[in-house]
């Protein structure tokens, strides 16, 4: 081999060592920045994975919270029923139980106007503008449901026209509710010879079939007598900012 060959192959394993040398010097860091940017997208991948299931089943568990919300609601109905029967029961000795009322959900739709806080319209299937619907909120009643227009309004306990079939204390002295425009209720017309006092619950009657009987409304503050009967100023258990939604007794049976 001469001294030009031998130069020759001295030069070709050089640049042969340094392409490797530099191959892997360059391939290195490319390939931890390739390594680093599968990782994050993994990553990303798996976090959003992650919250999408994790959105699904916050939406099943809301649809869930939401059947058991209304068969509870339902099932404390239906306990005021058996509870009021049950009293009968007790006093009479020969009362027979009732069929259970039925009730729907119901949504908020809007204020009736503005500045009134006591009339909201509500939507709701199967509307008779002939009647009057007893509007309940977690069990407590609410007011009553009625048409303005063909379309069902509800009037909160506050306002003037909310009225409904109650009963005072153990007595069960029996009266007329309604608004006053204010936070607390009047319960009106109840006779003088039965005796109620401050602290005395008031129930719904159920005799005005707008309510089944035993459902709280509220307790009485204050008592007032006059022409032949007395009043009572009562704290109501519901009164508020209106909820999305409430409960409307569609049949009493």
């Amino acid at each position: 081999m001469n001294k030009q060959a031998l130069t020759l192959a001295v030069l070709l394993t050089v640049l042969v060592g340094g392409v490797l040398y530099f191959t892997n010097f360059l391939q290195s860091p490319i390939l931890r920045l390739n390594l680093a940017i599968k990782s994050s997208y993994l990553d990303g991948v798996e976090s959003i994975q992650r919250a999408v299931d994790e959105h699904f089943n916050q939406q099943r568990t809301i649809i869930d919270l939401h059947q058991k919300n209304r068969f509870y609601e339902q099932e404390l109905l239906n306990l005021h029923q058996v509870a009021d029967e049950y009293q009968k029961l007790l006093q009479e000795h020969n009362s027979s139980f009732r069929i259970t009322p039925d009730t729907s959900l119901v949504r908020t739709l809007s204020y009736v106007r503005f500045g009134d806080p006591h009339r909201v319209w509500i939507e709701m299937e199967k509307f008779d503008p002939k009647r009057v619907y007893g509007l309940l909120y977690r069990g407590y009643a609410a007011g009553i449901v009625v048409s303005k227009n063909k379309r069902p309004i509800a009037l909160l306990n506050g306002d003037v026209k909310s009225s409904y079939a109650v009963n005072v204390g153990v007595s069960m002295a029996p009266g007329i509710v309604r608004g006053n425009n204010s936070r607390r209720l009047i319960v009106e017309f109840i006779p003088t010879w039965i005796p109620i006092k401050v602290g005395d619950e008031v129930l719904t009657s159920g005799l005005d079939r707008i309510f089944m009987a035993g459902l709280k409304v509220g307790k009485v503050i204050s008592i007032t007598k006059a022409s032949g009967y007395q009043s009572a100023v009562i704290e109501p258990y519901f009164y508020g900012k209106n909820p999305a939604y409430f409960h409307v007794i569609t049949k009493v049976r």
